[in-house]
């Protein structure tokens, strides 16, 4: 009797022994795998894209999405470019794992040493008869250099891409305008494996007699199976005020190319504009920004009208007219009883003498 009790708590404390598993277990074990690399294929220079690939794979299958925690790191820009990890399988020594592989766009914005901190990463497997299991783990820390080439050293700015172009249209022909005539400067940039916002932008130059007005540029990012494209419209928009011959000077675009590791140049031509005629156009521009002082100004006037309504609303000074308006009508029929006697002897001075 004693040794079946003993067997019946020994079998007790085994079951629930047993059903215990967590994340680290399971990776203790072999049954799941995290692991962390980098997508870099030769010399990686600033701005240039690389990826980082999380890899989290289990022998049974995911009763829920993997969650990860972005980390912050100075000069690296970390986009997370889908909301859900891609599924995907492979045989491993005769059986198949169910993977989930999270894809993390890099874009270092300096040269040096890079290290990207553990991961944060949130997982629920199915473990068979210990059912689900949901923890937290870590990948593994990954370190990365940024080189500068001789070439860059010079270059203010460039694009770092596998591809990369610009080209400019005109609305109208710029070679016979007449002072009035408008027309527009469309400049589009393009690039692959770039994000819009790090696409060049071309600078405007006031010219007397040629007036310019810049459009808020249009930036967009598109992905299309893994392959990211980018563009950025300019448009400015010219109006003639002068007649004379006026020049859109060209401008040089720096481009790395990354898939030749080579340094090249790209050109927008420059833009002729012949303005004939005799009479100029005044042509207003935008309303000139108020001065500091003004802005004061405005401010402190504004401040008075508010604390004269508020007082008004506060203490209805219209309240006290009624008690005003008493004595002023008293007063007044006494000076008008005073005037009587004076008015009739004015009026008739002979009475007053015959008595």
């Amino acid at each position: 009797m004693r040794i079946f009790a003993m067997f019946l708590v020994t079998f007790w404390l085994a079951v629930p022994l047993q059903a215990i598993a967590d994340i680290e277990s399971l990776l203790s074990d072999g049954e799941l795998t995290v692991n962390a690399s980098l997508d870099q294929r030769g010399l990686l220079v600033p701005g240039q894209r690389t990826q980082l690939i999380l890899e989290i794979a289990t022998s049974s299958w995911f009763s829920g999405g993997t969650r990860i925690r972005i980390p912050e790191v100075p000069g690296l820009v970390i986009l997370q470019t889908e909301q859900f990890a891609a599924n995907a399988s492979e045989s491993r020594s005769g059986s198949t794992w169910v993977i989930q592989r999270w894809t993390l766009d890099l874009y270092p914005q300096r040269a040096g040493n890079f290290t990207i901190p553990p991961i944060s990463l949130s997982i629920m497997v199915n473990a068979g008869e210990r059912g689900n299991v949901r923890g937290d783990t870590l990948s593994a820390p990954l370190e990365f250099f940024v080189a500068m080439p001789s070439a860059l050293e010079e270059a203010d700015f460039w694009v770092a891409a596998p591809a990369f172009s610009v080209w400019q249209s005109l609305s109208k022909d710029t070679s016979q305008l007449e002072p009035g005539d408008a027309f527009e400067r469309r400049i589009e940039f393009q690039a692959d494996d770039l994000l819009a916002m790090m696409l060049p932008e071309v600078g405007t130059e006031r010219q007397a007699g040629l007036a310019a007005y810049p459009a808020p540029p249009v930036l967009e990012n598109s992905r299309n199976r893994g392959q990211a494209t980018s563009s950025r419209i300019q448009t400015i928009s010219y109006v003639a005020q002068k007649p004379g011959n006026y020049l859109l000077p060209n401008e040089d675009f720096f481009w790395w190319d990354t898939g030749s590791e080579e340094l090249r140049v790209l050109t927008l031509p420059a833009v002729e504009v012949r303005i004939t005629g005799t009479a100029a156009v005044n042509t207003q521009g935008p309303p000139p920004a108020l001065s500091r002082t003004q802005l004061l100004g405005l401010a402190l006037a504004i401040a008075v009208i508010s604390l004269v309504l508020w007082l008004l609303k506060r203490y209805r000074p219209w309240r006290l007219l009624p008690y005003l308006i008493q004595p002023l009508r008293a007063g007044w029929g006494q000076l008008q009883d005073l005037r009587k006697p004076a008015l009739a002897e004015r009026l008739n001075p002979d009475s007053s003498a015959g008595d």
